[in-house]
């Protein structure tokens, strides 16, 4: 992007004169004014790389020691050469999608904030968000012989959401003890009520990588299409024209009403001069699920509040109000704010800066930074405590029904 270029060229001037240029530029601080989500979004992806190609380093170091340990010479090395070519291409894959706009941030990489990007979806990584709800399919019956070949995604007739527990009775002591909680009621608790509610929902998409060719060019003309209850978006005149790889750095916006219309569904689709645009790939988020979520999956918690510039806070509510409100949905006690950038959670006590600067370099005492550290942190709190979202990219396999299972 331009702006990308801009940057380089800046850093250049800064970076001091011919062979000393690299050494000095890392000192140089990042310009916040030219940084961006996109900065924030490169950083992090070097990031991902890195850690990446550790494990797979470290998975490597462990399976040498396995063969001296094994001693099956030929076998197992023919196996592990294998198994490295088959890594070796996808990695170079990404390095060629990504390598070009991430020059400008290596040098100074310590310094953007950075959000963390999962190379799979958020489901997998949090359990589906099944922490209280499970969801059932219920399946149309089979009516003669037509419906024996019918798929089991075309027998659906609607979705069942809800939790079956059984208990002991009597129940057990650390079922009993725990203050605050009726036992009678057991883990359906603080569920919340059943009435229709509106939210707003706002989709970002970043980019896609790896399309499925769809044109003789072996090409696609890609654009987004975003479906959710009776809304229906098709970005048709924004299709980028023969790209595989195409960067979006789009968002939507969408009203929507649970529990009528929760299933969002993302495609990609082709675009063609003559006939009609086909379906490369789409991919369905259940939003009902992560709105109720104890994981919090509406707008995941960053790693640091700041009030303006590229890493502005985004959620509607500020750090302490969505404490305040976790302590009190968990019945923990709490936030006590003390003195001396302390804050007592339960039985814990979190540390952290108290004050924050505005545009203009003023600073102001502010409990929102403790209240951040106990978020990020929220999975070591007693019996209400569990891993939050935190602000993230994710990576969502686009699937096409004509095609099943196959990656697009």
């Amino acid at each position: 992007t331009e702006e990308e270029k801009e940057k380089k060229k800046k850093k250049k001037k800064g970076g001091g004169g011919g062979g000393g240029g690299g050494e000095e530029a890392e000192e140089e601080e990042p310009d916040e004014s030219m940084l961006d989500w996109w900065s924030k979004y490169f950083a992090s992806i070097e990031t991902m790389k890195e850690q990446l190609r550790q494990q797979e380093a470290a998975a490597a170091e462990a399976e040498e020691k396995e063969e001296m340990e094994i001693g099956e010479g030929s076998k197992a090395q023919a196996k592990n050469k294998d198994k490295d070519k088959s890594k070796a291409p996808k990695d170079d894959k990404k390095k060629k999608q990504q390598a070009a706009p991430e020059l400008p941030e290596k040098k100074n990489k310590q310094k953007i904030d950075e959000l963390k990007v999962f190379n799979k979806e958020l489901e997998a990584e949090f359990d589906n968000f099944e922490d209280w709800l499970h969801t059932f399919n219920l399946l149309r019956g089979k009516i003669g012989d037509n419906d024996d070949n019918a798929t089991e995604e075309e027998r659906i007739v609607g979705r069942f959401k809800g939790s079956m527990c059984v208990y002991k009775v009597p129940l057990p002591d650390d079922v009993t003890k725990e203050a605050g909680y009726d036992p009678t009621f057991g883990m359906f608790q603080g569920i919340p009520s059943n009435d229709p509610i509106n939210v707003l929902v706002r989709v970002y998409i970043v980019r896609a990588t790896d399309l499925h060719p769809a044109d003789i060019n072996g090409k696609a003309d890609p654009y987004i299409a975003i479906k959710l209850g009776k809304t229906d978006i098709k970005d048709k005149e924004n299709y980028i024209s023969k790209q595989l790889n195409p960067v979006f750095g789009k968002s939507f916006d969408i009203e929507a009403t649970f529990p009528m219309e929760s299933m969002l569904t993302v495609s990609v689709y082709d675009w063609d001069l003559v006939g009609t645009d086909d379906l490369i790939g789409e991919t369905k988020i259940d939003l009902e699920n992560r709105f109720y979520s104890k994981h919090r999956a509406t707008c995941g918690v960053s790693q640091t509040y700041s009030i303006h510039g590229y890493n502005t806070w985004r959620d509607p509510m500020k750090p302490s109000q969505i404490l305040s409100k976790l302590c009190k949905e968990g019945k923990v006690d709490g936030p006590h704010f003390g003195p001396g950038g302390r804050v007592k959670v339960a039985n814990r006590v979190f540390t952290g800066p108290t004050e924050i600067e505005d545009e203009n370099g003023q600073k102001k005492p502010t409990d929102e930074h403790l209240a951040l550290a106990v978020l990020r942190h929220w999975e070591d709190v007693p019996w209400a405590g569990c891993r939050l979202v935190p602000e993230h990219v994710e990576t969502r396999p686009l699937l096409n029904p004509d095609k099943p299972g196959i990656e697009q």
